[in-house]
């Protein structure tokens, strides 16, 4: 199935060496407006997780889905 849909994971940070946070989203530029803007209630809100520092984009959410996972399981260095 073909889709034109493209997909982003994506890592955000509180500050250099800060809490770090790491998603998958359909609309990258959307997420990262609500995160800086704290509109969800959580981690972000809280630690002030709102600096874009990297992302990644696909065509398939499943392979932004795994990459999501596989980042989670890196160290931080």
């Amino acid at each position: 199935m073909y889709t034109d849909k493209v997909y982003a994971t994506c890592l955000l940070a509180s500050k250099p060496y800060g809490t770090l946070y790491i998603g998958v989203t359909s609309n990258l530029v959307g997420r990262t407006t609500q995160h800086r803007e704290n509109v969800f209630i959580g981690s972000t809100k809280r630690y002030g997780v709102h600096r874009s520092v990297w992302f990644e984009e696909f065509g398939n959410i499943l392979l932004a889905m795994q990459r999501q996972k596989t980042m989670k399981h890196w160290s931080r260095q």
